[in-house]
């Protein structure tokens, strides 16, 4: 068994509809905080989802036994970290600036074990959002917020957020928020699933 340090409900149906036995953890990390650090040394989108995925893991990996998967996922907008919003003001205004666009998803995940990190993987999809309309837009944020407040980018691929796209180029585990398939390859490797 595994212990998943997140409070993702996106990420525990994905390990439990895997056939995944994991038990579940809240970090406690002040995400916010460790952005803003990780922000201030330079660091890119792509290599804070690995850094919080890893801080996740590690603080829990110290105080249970065995396996502990981390994940974190950031929104790249050419360049720029696009944090969640917080409410549908927020949402609005993050599709507004993702219209016409594209930008990209990093899914991190790392596993840790006694303290310290023991595998990690990365990966990165390419989403192509759509130039909808104004009143489109305002009645996907009156239908679905605060729902997709919990989701960078505000939308839910796997329901009505697959209407923001014209292509998405990459792994729908890793738009869901885990690189899924290397965690699973990984486990396996391990012992913890069946070869």
């Amino acid at each position: 068994m595994i212990t998943l340090a997140s409070t993702s409900q996106t990420r525990r149906r994905m390990l439990q509809a895997a056939g995944v036995d994991a038990a579940y953890a809240a970090p406690g990390v002040d995400e916010d905080a460790a952005k803003g650090a990780l922000l201030q040394d330079g660091r890119n989108p792509r290599d804070i989802a690995d850094a919080l995925a890893e801080l996740k893991a590690v603080r829990i990996s110290q105080r249970v036994r065995g396996l502990v998967l981390g994940a974190d996922q950031t929104l790249d907008l050419d360049g720029r970290l696009v944090d969640k919003a917080a409410d549908a003001a927020g949402l609005r205004q993050v599709l507004l600036d993702l219209r016409g666009r594209s930008h990209v998803l990093h899914s991190a995940a790392v596993m840790a074990e006694d303290g310290r990190p023991v595998w990690r993987a990365l990966r990165s999809v390419r989403l192509q959002v759509r130039s909808f309309s104004d009143a489109w837009l305002d009645a996907y944020v009156a239908r679905n917020a605060p729902d997709v407040l919990s989701s960078v980018g505000g939308y839910h691929l796997e329901a009505e957020g697959s209407q923001l796209f014209e292509q998405v180029s990459g792994d729908y585990f890793t738009v869901l928020g885990l690189p899924l398939l290397d965690v699973l390859q990984y486990l396996r490797e391990r012992g913890e699933l069946i070869a």
